[in-house]
């Protein structure tokens, strides 16, 4: 199948400036439908009308949400911006207003009943998110290294932003890590042996340690269950396992809870600063934890206790 050099111009950009493999995807997507949108002119014969009755296509036709418009309209600037060297400017349609919702969370004990519904590796995932605040591609690209079981701190790489953190360990997870970590040392073992070892890196650090990737502590902690060629440098690697991987199996342990909330990855992540607040740990040292720029996004999480931090009681329930 032959490659579209303007969209490769694209994909060689985006890499240029460092943005993830999933931006990159969506970016491309968005770019992709615009062309098809407009019979495939290309985008330097179309300016701001043109993106504007692509976007109302989408507002309109397509119901897309408020952030997936954004998206969408992010894209386009980038192509334009980045790859065109041209502004968007004197736009009708402005980036949408997404309304500022309450997070569904989760009680403590309706936290780990789900995660006692989970086994082996999906439990050890969910245990780290609602135990240290963790999203779950951070979960899912953490290395051997990122765990220090003396401070009981988890190290996160590079996470939303690209800014690092570290957030707790839980302690009654060290049992079960430990075994984790014997696991993936077999699995890497068995890579070594058969002529592999290297794990999926970043195309700067592939370049920069080349063959120390095949050194045990930069192995992801739940790595795939088979190996495949890296998404831009081309080696044989092992990556992680798959996020749907995990959303089915949390998607059983929900329905075998009897739970009657919607639940997904992220909600474990609410739910751990909620639990924070709700301990009486302080707002700073949560913000800190969960790596948010802004304390106000992490105020949001007050909205959800039934006391607030002034102990604030209902009037039905004062006696």
């Amino acid at each position: 199948m032959t490659k579209s050099p303007f969209l490769e111009s694209i994909r060689t950009t985006l890499r240029v400036n460092r943005y993830s493999l999933h931006t990159e995807k969506s970016y491309l997507y968005w770019i992709k439908k615009f062309i098809c949108f407009h019979s495939k002119r290309h985008p330097k014969d179309m300016a701001e009308p043109e993106v504007e009755l692509f976007l109302t296509h989408l507002a309109l036709i397509e119901k897309v949400s408020p952030l997936t418009q954004n998206q969408a309209l992010c894209a386009l600037i980038f192509m334009y911006r980045k790859v065109l060297d041209r502004e968007l400017n004197n736009m009708q349609f402005q980036f949408a207003r997404v309304p500022q919702r309450v997070p569904q969370v989760l009680s403590h004990n309706e936290a780990l009943t789900i995660i006692n519904n989970l086994s082996g590796r999906s439990k050890m995932i969910a245990s780290l998110m609602y135990g240290g605040g963790l999203r779950v591609s951070e979960v899912l690209r953490l290395r051997v290294k990122d765990l220090d079981f003396e401070r009981n701190t988890v190290f996160v790489y590079q996470a939303k932003g690209q800014k690092d953190r570290i957030t707790l360990l839980p302690e009654n997870l060290k049992e079960a890590l430990t075994h984790q970590i014997d696991k993936v040392r077999e699995v890497h073992q068995k890579d070594l042996d058969a002529g592999f070892g290297l794990t999926s890196l970043p195309p700067s650090l592939i370049r920069k340690y080349g063959n120390a990737a095949k050194n045990f502590y930069w192995q992801y902690l739940f790595p795939s269950t088979t190996r495949c060629e890296h998404p831009h440098d081309g080696y044989p690697c092992r990556h992680h396992v798959h996020q749907t991987t995990f959303r089915k199996a949390l998607k059983v342990a929900v329905g075998k809870s009897g739970i009657a909330k919607r639940v997904t990855s992220h909600t474990f992540r609410h739910s751990f600063a909620t639990r924070m607040l709700e301990t009486g740990h302080d707002i700073r040292v949560v913000q800190e934890l969960l790596g948010h720029d802004d304390i106000k996004t992490t105020q949001i999480y007050t909205h959800v206790l039934g006391k607030n931090k002034l102990g604030a009681t209902s009037p039905m329930d004062v006696k």
